[in-house]
């Protein structure tokens, strides 16, 4: 696999990585009781970007090495799929 490929599976795991981890720890600014006027009682009281970015890399490379793994050692990739499906002939 080309370093581009590897590059772009990882980036994929990491956009869809990011938006698990945004709500992790998030408190609300009505949680907070501290309500900024003009915003939406449901706003991020703080965003917290540098720790959502780490966690987010940190968790996609323990997924992409996984199935770095997988797919390197044990021959198991995206074409392997078709074959693991049923036919319905």
């Amino acid at each position: 696999m080309t370093f581009v490929s590897a590059f772009a599976v990882y980036f994929i795991i990491w956009w869809i990585t990011l938006f698990a981890v945004l709500p992790i720890g998030m408190r609300t600014q009505d949680e907070e009781k501290d309500v900024v006027p003009g915003s939406v009682g449901s706003a991020p009281a703080r965003f917290r970007g540098a720790r959502v970015v780490l966690l987010t890399t940190i968790i996609s490379a323990v997924i992409y090495g996984g199935w770095f793994v997988v797919s390197t050692y044990f021959g198991i990739s995206i074409d392997s799929l078709p074959q693991i499906m049923p036919r319905f002939d």
